[in-house]
């Protein structure tokens, strides 16, 4: 618990930690907001395509203008100012950069810039959860055979829950279940950026709607956001998918440890170890009152006396037998908190939280029936949501990855709920994303499905 200590040190030392942003989207604009008052942090450049948009997004968290006026990195770095560029390349490139943010949401331009920062010897923190379902095993052995340090982003989900198994293991206790809530119905699956405000009218009040992407805010709705995160759990944890993928049961805060425990022991997961999603939707469309659609959880078991009769004792949220337990965190609160996998990174050279193993994948999964001849638009679109499935079963069946379902054109015919594959798709092989996934399945061909 001494980050802010060893920040404080670089400060006085005249040496803060500096960092480059690529991508100036929200998650990127959160970050920025804090990282301004973070004693011991420099952001000494941001790189976006939209140089413009970038800019207006500094003066919305409250940058003013002069500190992001640097006409180059160099001069950025000697006056503690911000360089704002569209050239990623040059701001991986720069010697004066120690850790890299990854916030661009794009999996193929998220694998060529943690390429690029592990040649040139940087950290990287990947807040493109959808680059590390397509390709974080191999991005984290790279960098770790690098000497440097790939960290999932924390205020994003994914990494709260690891610290969550972190915690229960390091306290000795069995990991049953951990994940996260959302929002969910199984039409859901069928939702696009068209019809994708049907659902967010009813829980969000978004007077302008050009101010959002509904291609993104879609992903969130139709189930992908959970495979890619959940993915990310399982292959930085150890925890592996079930063999459907998630089944979304409602479920309250206090109902976690009654509801994501095995069927065998009265709750809905077919085995312990696993990743599950809540749903603050009961099935009928009725609300989950207390629901934790904001919020992530980590159920353990007590595997003595002693400790389930603690669990009473100190309101650890047990099930009905007390043999179970939940511990839950009701938010995230994404970029606000990323300064701290920043941190982490530099100051420490600890991940909060990297993948060790190729357990979990997202397989692209036809939202209607799809005809021979379409292009496929990827991740939120019209076309496919992406699915939570074990890696060994992805393989197996040769799955195409949800990360690589964008601009490729079909080559059949895929019925609806259908899982695509490689085969259904031309792809281009010398693209650098596909070269990286493909690199990844021979180097893990056998996932590793034990304890990370």
């Amino acid at each position: 618990m001494n980050l802010h200590t060893l920040l404080l040190e670089r400060e006085a030392a005249g040496r803060p930690v500096t960092v480059g942003l690529i991508g100036a989207g929200k998650f990127g604009t959160m970050f920025l907001s804090q990282a301004r008052l973070t004693r011991g942090l420099h952001v000494a450049a941001v790189a976006d395509l939209n140089v413009t948009r970038a800019k207006a997004q500094l003066q919305s968290a409250g940058w003013p203008a002069e500190q992001f006026g640097a006409s180059s990195l160099g001069g950025a770095l000697k006056r503690r100012a911000t360089h704002v560029t569209d050239d990623a390349q040059a701001l991986i490139a720069h010697p004066g950069i120690e850790v890299i943010v990854e916030a661009t949401g794009i999996p193929e331009a998220g694998i060529v810039h943690a390429l690029g920062a592990i040649e040139h010897g940087k950290h990287i923190v990947m807040v493109n959860v959808e680059a590390d379902a397509l390709a974080g095993p191999l991005l984290a052995r790279k960098a770790k055979a690098a000497g440097v340090v790939y960290s999932l982003a924390w205020g994003d989900q994914p990494a709260l829950i690891c610290e969550h198994v972190d915690w229960a293991r390091a306290c000795g206790f069995k990991v049953i279940a951990a994940g996260k809530g959302t929002r969910y119905e199984p039409h859901y699956h069928q939702s696009n950026p068209d019809n994708v405000w049907d659902i967010l009218d009813k829980y969000l009040n978004i007077a302008d709607r050009n101010s959002i992407n509904p291609k993104m805010f879609n992903s969130f709705v139709d189930g992908t956001k959970s495979g890619i995160e959940m993915t990310a759990v399982c292959n930085a944890t150890g925890l592996v998918p079930q063999s459907n993928g998630l089944s979304f049961p409602p479920a309250t805060r206090f109902e976690l440890a009654e509801v994501c425990k095995p069927s065998g022991a009265g709750g809905v997961l077919e085995a312990e170890g696993v990743t599950e999603v809540t749903s603050s939707v009961y099935r009928d469309g009725r609300d989950v009152p207390h629901h934790l659609a904001l919020g992530t959880y980590v159920v353990i078991e007590g595997e003595t006396e002693y400790a389930r009769r603690c669990f009473k004792e100190y309101a650890m949220l047990p099930d009905t037998s007390g043999r179970y337990a939940a511990l839950y965190r009701p938010i995230h609160m994404i970029g606000l908190e990323l300064g701290i996998s920043v941190a982490s990174a530099a100051l420490r050279r600890e991940p909060t939280g990297a993948p060790t193993g190729f357990r979990s994948d997202v397989a692209a999964t036809a939202k209607r029936d799809l005809k021979a001849g379409e292009v496929l638009d990827g991740e939120g679109g019209f076309c496919v949501w992406g699915k939570q499935v074990p890696a060994r079963a992805s393989l197996d069946a040769g799955h195409l990855p949800l990360g690589l379902a964008q601009n490729v054109r079909l080559k059949r015919d895929v019925r609806a709920g259908e899982c695509l594959k490689w085969s259904d798709v031309a792809y281009d092989p010398a693209d650098t994303a596909v070269k990286i996934r493909r690199e990844m399945e021979a180097a893990f061909g056998r996932p590793n499905e034990g304890a990370g």
